[in-house]
């Protein structure tokens, strides 16, 4: 009888025993930091971030984190969604561009403000640059075929360096930027710079670009208005954080106007890119639509949007056309992707947005929305110092030769080339 007793004695205390372990384990997996934690990549490749929050309750942290991977997910699909057959990544060697294609008349020769960018005096600069041409594979197709350009001092040493990516506005090109790449090569980064979709090495013509927005409302099946390019800012850091010169842990993105979209995106989309500043490139797509401040940003791209009025049935371009044109060659952009939702997951990492205070194309009051969240998710990470607005006054849609030193001090500010 005593065995009997001793048997069911130690039965019972196993099950509890077992009952407790399988509990904490349930806690400890519903407090794990999310995957969304960790370094986003098309490859699947799991590193640890390079910013991790801190002083953050799990419930707060696990809820944004949840919140953030599920927009990444969103997005990733999208750009998914219309893409040729993907294909390895490869490089191909390039050479120099010696004319570059501009869409545009007259052809821009000069930027004061990017050659105000600040430059270390440095003797016989030219003859320590060292320039890589060459074209990354992202997708099968024409436009898979990726040209990027890179400025960097010679190597003295085998050490990693930060890495910038530069992006151009409409109708320019990579070479465009040279004046930005040089000055922060003196200064001891890797400047690297690519030609969007449709642009540069990827036009043929002056309306490359034009058609490719028509064509797109037409057919749906590209989205040559900055999602595309930020399906090739994904396949770019594959290649960058795959580099032996380049300290993965430190890539930065920025870009002017179309450029500055392409940073925002870019940087939502992939968390490698570790700090970001879009120049005149954030705006509140929606609100522009209810608050009928759309006109600046149509008539920048305004054949695509007289294609659809015209298709619509319509004897001019008002807010259905304008949503309906997003909502078929950037679906999400004006809804689920818009600045409100897709601005605060960048956090904590390191964000500049350089705007003007009288820019029509991204008109401040409407980052009023986007700007308190991100203050309030960039709080909850500890990180508020990493959140920074700055709207110039006086200043339309212009970069001015203030927000190319701005830019240049706060990559320098995190980092510390």
């Amino acid at each position: 009888m005593a065995m009997g007793t001793n048997i069911h004695t130690y039965y019972y205390f196993f099950l509890s025993m077992l009952e407790a372990i399988m509990m904490v384990l349930v806690h400890v997996r519903a407090h794990a930091p999310s995957t969304a934690n960790y370094k986003f990549s098309l490859n699947a490749r799991i590193t640890k971030p390079t910013t991790t929050p801190q002083l953050i309750s799990a419930d707060r942290k696990m809820e944004y984190s949840e919140d953030a991977a599920k927009i990444r997910s969103e997005f990733l699909q999208v750009l998914r969604s219309r893409r040729t057959a993907e294909v390895p990544l490869s490089v191909e060697p390039a050479e120099p561009v010696k004319d570059p294609l501009y869409q545009e008349i007259p052809k821009p020769t000069f930027s004061e403000a990017m050659e105000s960018c600040p430059k270390k005096e440095i003797p016989n600069f030219k003859e320590l640059l060292q320039e890589e041409n060459f074209y990354l594979t992202t997708e099968a197709g024409e436009q898979g075929h990726l040209p990027v350009l890179i400025l960097k001092l010679k190597e003295t040493s085998q050490k990693r360096r930060p890495a910038i990516v530069f992006l151009h506005s409409t109708n320019k090109c990579k070479e465009w930027l040279r004046p930005l790449l040089e000055a922060y090569a003196s200064r001891d980064y890797i400047a690297v710079a690519i030609d969007s979709r449709y642009h540069g090495e990827r036009a043929r013509n002056l309306t490359t670009y034009r058609d490719a927005l028509v064509s797109s409302w037409k057919k749906g099946d590209t989205m040559p208005f900055i999602f595309d390019t930020v399906w090739d800012l994904i396949k770019l850091a594959d290649h960058l954080t795959q580099r032996e010169d380049v300290d993965p842990s430190r890539i930065g993105i920025t870009g002017e106007s179309l450029g500055g979209m392409h940073a925002w995106f870019g940087a939502a989309a992939d968390t490698r890119y570790a700090v970001a500043v879009p120049i005149i490139g954030v705006q509140g797509f929606r609100w522009a639509i209810e608050h009928d401040k759309w006109q600046a940003r149509v008539d920048s791209i305004k054949a695509v949007f007289e294609e659809a009025r015209n298709d619509l049935g319509k004897s001019a371009i008002d807010k259905e056309v304008v949503e309906k044109v997003w909502d078929r060659i950037a679906p999400g952009l004006a809804s689920r992707f818009d600045s409100p939702y897709t601005i605060p997951i960048i956090s904590p990492r390191p964000l500049l947005i350089l705007n003007g205070n009288e820019d029509p194309r991204c008109p401040i009051a409407g980052l009023e929305l986007p700007e308190s969240r991100a203050r309030e998710v960039y709080t909850k990470a500890n990180s508020v110092e990493n959140f920074k607005l700055v709207a110039q006054p006086g200043i339309g849609h212009q970069m001015t030769s203030l927000m190319v030193r701005q830019a240049s001090d706060w990559f320098d500010q995190h980092f510390n080339p």
